[in-house]
């Protein structure tokens, strides 16, 4: 099934949900705020995505910049930040099957359902 990860107050994510809605396929929401991740599942994430830990860090929220900015952070010191600090994690994120993408623009999320 489809996941998406999504923050109700950010803009991009809404936009991920209606991307999401008007597909008519059957996806889960996550809010994981509410519901954090644990680093297993992040890393997962990680992982699907393709990238870097320090990728999928919101790099211009006020606690990155007060709290871990200039750093030096190991890969899983940052999935530790970003379980501790869900608002660090860059968003929306969807999710289908062994495939994810951040849906930034929007249109990337095409790509995967």
């Amino acid at each position: 099934m489809i996941k998406i990860l999504h923050n109700n107050r950010c803009s991009k994510s809404r936009f991920g949900l209606e991307f999401l809605e008007n597909s008519g396929k059957p996806f889960e929401v996550v809010k994981y705020l509410e519901d954090t991740l644990s680093a297993k599942e992040l890393k997962e994430i990680i992982n699907l995505l393709g990238i870097k830990p320090i990728d999928l860090v919101r790099k211009n929220e006020a606690i990155w910049k007060t709290e871990f900015k200039n750093k030096k952070l190991t890969d899983d010191q940052l999935i530790e930040v970003m379980v501790k600090n869900p608002k660090l994690i860059e968003r929306p994120i969807v999710i289908n099957g062994n495939k994810a993408v951040i849906g930034r623009p929007t249109e990337k999320i095409g790509e995967i359902i």
